[in-house]
């Protein structure tokens, strides 16, 4: 009968045989490939769950859009003395409701999603799923562009919808029918404008401006505040983007009123285009009466 191995044969592999060596090796071995993968069970793969740059991109400004939006909705019962418009004007001069609202921009949002896919399955690169930023300067160079690019292509294609009756008529006339302009009404529009004016306005300020993916993540995101902020019917005290930017939400309030439909075409960041072009209507911001802001055309 053999006879059992002692605690002490195990402590001391030198005195052990050669095959019992060998196989406490092997038990050794199974141990640790047992610990190795309890720990993967334990512990997420980064690879498996990781969020592409293209993926935040398509859907980081949806979110940025509604919870941005939301804010102004939780403010709004306290901002009464910042309100460019009286609270009773929104049901007398908006012809559509807040749901049909709600409704219209999800769908055209759906419409970004599908387009955004296409473009950075088109761009992507599948050596490098997140590729390498470049440095800040050159980050800043590319926000800059992406910002030019967008103005001029939306000035253009937001003038010529004025311009042509038929396009006014059957496609942007929706964005008008808010004439009291509000935060979460600031992309609804026609799903062909939205394409033309939205979509493909933000592909070209990516592809012209060269950023990559995660830039552009911030950009849109950026860009989605912007647009929030010029429709959300406020003119509040150091508000940053009245600071940096003239145009902003009492500019855009003009080219809402039917006095200035003609003027103020510029949008989400600079006027260059309205003052170069002779469609620029500066106003003043006059205290109201009964409590808020008006803004006034006045004379350039």
């Amino acid at each position: 009968m053999a006879s059992r191995l002692s605690a002490a044969d195990f402590k001391d592999l030198t005195f052990c045989p050669p095959c019992l060596l060998h196989k406490k090796k092997k038990i050794a071995l199974s141990w640790g490939i047992f610990v190795e993968a309890t720990q993967q069970l334990r512990q997420p793969r980064l690879m498996e769950f990781a969020v592409s740059d293209e993926l935040l991109g398509t859907f980081m400004p949806i979110a940025v859009y509604w919870l941005y939006s939301g804010l102004y909705l939780v403010l709004d019962a306290g901002l009464e003395e910042y309100r460019l418009h009286p609270k009773g004007e929104e049901a007398v001069k908006n012809v559509v409701s807040r749901g049909t609202v709600v409704k219209g921009v999800l769908l055209q949002q759906a419409f970004q999603v599908v387009v955004s896919l296409i473009l950075f399955t088109l761009v992507r690169d599948d050596s490098n799923i997140n590729p390498a930023q470049p440095p800040p300067l050159v980050i800043l160079g590319q926000f800059i562009a992406a910002m030019l690019v967008m103005d001029t292509w939306q000035y253009f294609m937001h003038r010529y919808m004025h311009s042509n009756k038929f396009l006014y008529k059957h496609i942007h006339s929706k964005h008008h029918s808010l004439v009291v302009p509000y935060a979460f009404g600031a992309l609804y529009n026609h799903p062909l404008e939205g394409l033309i004016m939205d979509t493909i306005g933000g592909a070209l300020s990516f592809l012209i401006s060269g950023m990559t993916p995660r830039t552009g993540l911030f950009f849109f995101s950026f860009a989605t505040i912007k647009t929030v902020d010029d429709h959300c019917g406020f003119c509040l005290p150091g508000n940053l983007f009245h600071v940096f930017f003239s145009n902003n939400s009492a500019y855009h309030d003009i080219h809402h009123q039917h006095y200035g439909s003609k003027y103020n075409f510029s949008q989400p960041f600079f006027v260059m285009w309205d003052k170069f072009l002779g469609t620029h209507m500066p106003y003043s911001l006059e205290r109201r009466d009964e409590g808020g802001f008006e803004a006034r055309p006045k004379k350039d």
